[in-house]
């Protein structure tokens, strides 16, 4: 059976995890990539194997070094899907910060993006057709204090998401983003009780968002609309 295939990045933990579970819910042979941890995405595949009947494949690269993105397409091909989820943070004062946890940040969040959609672009221009969604944060619309790197890091992904779907609109392949809110996943581990409950009163939903959710919005954005392209959908129970 000739499936369609959809690379994730961060693939072993939250967001990434449930989008590779809802892709192979729904036909899709996964690439699930990740830097270092193996065991949990060996893990993922089995149980997707299992589960779905798709082929479901564990990949380790760091997506924030273009060698290894390089080394990455090499094993794998073509994409009909591109997930760019992989992401960390920084907390604390901008002063506080090194210039090597700057590139950190930005390497991984932004320079990834770049590294990732120049390899696979070519093949979805080839076909003329291709979905490609990046898990941004309201942070990138917004700012945030404490959080300078991640801000510009996702400020920057969605004027690349704006710039990137402009450039291939002619060749039928569409790329958009999901601005997220506080969503409930190791990255949010950071904060204690008192802290959590603090944030969860800003929202309007009165709680934070589930993986499962953005995971079912990159669905809707990968089998829906063409004409639909981007666009930075904030998904945040109304907080900002």
């Amino acid at each position: 059976m000739d499936r369609k295939k959809a690379l994730v990045t961060g693939a072993s933990r939250g967001i990434g995890k449930a989008i590779a579970i809802e892709l192979a819910k729904n036909g899709y042979d996964i690439y699930a990539v990740c830097k270092q941890s193996v065991q949990d995405l060996q893990t993922l595949c089995m149980q997707t194997e299992k589960e779905y009947g798709i082929r479901a494949v564990p990949v380790l690269a760091d997506v924030g070094r273009a060698e290894s993105v390089d080394k990455l397409f090499e094993q794998i091909g073509d994409m009909d899907v591109v997930i760019n989820n992989a992401g960390i943070s920084y907390i604390g004062l901008m002063t506080d910060m090194s210039a090597e946890e700057w590139h950190r940040v930005l390497d991984t969040n932004l320079n990834s993006l770049f590294y990732v959609c120049r390899r696979a672009v070519p093949f979805m221009v080839k076909k003329r057709k291709g979905k490609i969604v990046n898990i941004s944060s309201v942070w990138g619309n917004i700012g945030a204090s404490m959080e300078v790197a991640y801000s510009a890091s996702k400020g920057g992904m969605n004027a690349f998401t704006k710039a990137l779907a402009k450039e291939l609109a002619p060749s039928n392949v569409q790329v958009n983003a999901i601005a997220c809110g506080v969503i409930d996943t190791e990255m949010n581990q950071c904060f204690d009780k008192a802290e959590k409950a603090a944030l969860r009163d800003e929202i309007p939903a009165d709680r934070f968002g589930r993986a499962e959710e953005v995971a079912a919005l990159a669905m809707q954005l990968i089998q829906g609309n063409e004409y639909l392209t981007g666009q930075i959908i904030t998904l945040d129970g109304g907080w900002t």
